[in-house]
């Protein structure tokens, strides 16, 4: 089969990835760099898992029929299924996810290929696939939420904690001829399907990740608790988490939650509620603002002539620092008139970051650093473990 994927991002690289084992994938992308980097199989994200992909493809050892392109229309025109994976970022002014990129390929498609199913593999409000059925009159048109952590998307794709695909009807065959393309090609047999209505399926990616930061700020409310009372936060988690009800995972508090997809998902769900009474999905929203703010008061009040930020990514093994919880708590910081520097070997040692100096140096890092601010821990980082602020638990050992 010949399939199309709009974005290169951890989503649609990933599926691209996972679907060329067994078939002629075509990426599109719009910066021509980007598609000459991936023609050579070099990964633009962080992901071991396409990077082992690629490498192998390189030796011969691995199939991987993929080529990536920004020529829309001949992508498009000879593709047979259409996968639509394009940024949707969260619109503070309007509360409302931006979705014209998902737009800007529904209309490419069917400018050349007007029958050919398309899929949509993005974030998006929930009644979004009915609105644009009705906006373009299509009937060829579906959605499968993702569930994908950054860094491991290619290998979350090969092991799926379920596939959910959401489609009206009559497109109960196009829906399962989709569940199966992506069982092809993962690893585990026997994975969880659901074939729902796309609004139903919709409401279930943003109530999942909606679900993920409540029990992110459950542990980082029930960790500022601790600090303020002096109790030992580890010994208070461990015994919470032994209740087999609760479990022993996410459970590493943290300067609060962030990256691609739950600060966005929390507010669209939250604007999604507009007339229907709640009280926990605002909650979760302010609880993770209140977090941040806790975490900068804390460094605040140590009174650090030059606070250091180690990292700006969410994770361990991330190059995304998009929307990420420690660059919030950096601005308050600098606006309480305290010197912030940066380590972040993704940037360009000397460079700026939101006013900020970046210095790579790490030991005059260290050294310029009165207090370093690490979301969590890193070895590099013992020798002056003393200045180290963190509410990394679970990973310093």
């Amino acid at each position: 089969m010949k399939i199309t994927v709009a974005g290169v991002g951890y989503v649609g690289l990933s599926l691209a990835v996972l679907l060329a084992q067994n078939h002629e994938v075509t990426a599109i992308t719009t910066t021509p760099a980007k598609a000459d980097k991936l023609n050579k199989l070099i990964s633009p994200i962080q992901d071991d898992e396409i990077e082992r992909f690629f490498k192998e493809a390189k030796e011969g050892k691995r199939k991987l029929n993929i080529t990536t392109t920004v020529d829309k229309a001949a992508a498009y025109g000879s593709a047979e299924l259409v996968i639509i994976a394009t940024p949707t970022n969260y619109d503070d002014e309007h509360h409302f996810f931006d979705t014209s990129a998902v737009e800007d390929a529904i209309e490419n498609v069917l400018k050349v290929n007007p029958n050919v199913l398309m899929v949509i593999k993005s974030t998006v409000p929930v009644g979004y696939t009915d609105s644009v059925r009705e906006k373009y009159g299509i009937d060829n048109i579906i959605f499968s939420p993702e569930f994908l952590r950054e860094s491991k998307a290619l290998y979350d794709n090969l092991h799926p904690s379920r596939i959910v695909v959401g489609a009206y009807d009559h497109q109960k065959k196009e829906a399962e001829m989709f569940a199966e393309l992506l069982k092809e090609g993962a690893e585990d047999e026997n994975i969880r399907t659901l074939i729902a209505h796309p609004t139903e399926a919709e409401a279930i990616k943003l109530f999942a990740n909606t679900y993920l930061a409540v029990r992110v700020s459950y542990f980082n409310e029930l960790d500022t608790y601790a600090q303020i009372k002096g109790l030992n936060t580890q010994q208070i988690i461990d015994g919470v988490c032994m209740d087999p009800r609760i479990g022993e995972h996410y459970n590493n508090p943290s300067f609060g939650y962030g990256g691609y997809c739950l600060p966005k998902d929390t507010k669209q769900l939250l604007a999604n509620y507009k007339g229907v009474p709640q009280t926990m999905i605002q909650a979760v929203v302010d609880s993770n603002r209140v977090r941040k703010e806790f975490v900068a008061d804390s460094i605040i009040a140590k009174n650090p002539k030059t606070v250091g930020v180690y990292r700006l990514t969410m994770k361990s093994n991330s190059d995304n620092f998009r929307a990420s919880a420690i660059q919030d708590i950096m601005k308050q910081i600098a606006s309480a008139g305290i010197r912030v520097i940066i380590y972040e070997p993704t940037l360009e040692n000397g460079a700026e970051f939101g006013g900020n100096k970046v210095v790579n140096d790490i030991e005059a890092f260290k050294n310029e650093s009165d207090v370093i601010l690490a979301n969590r821990f890193d070895e590099v980082l013992r020798s002056v473990e003393d200045k180290v602020y963190t509410r990394d638990l679970f990973s310093r050992d």
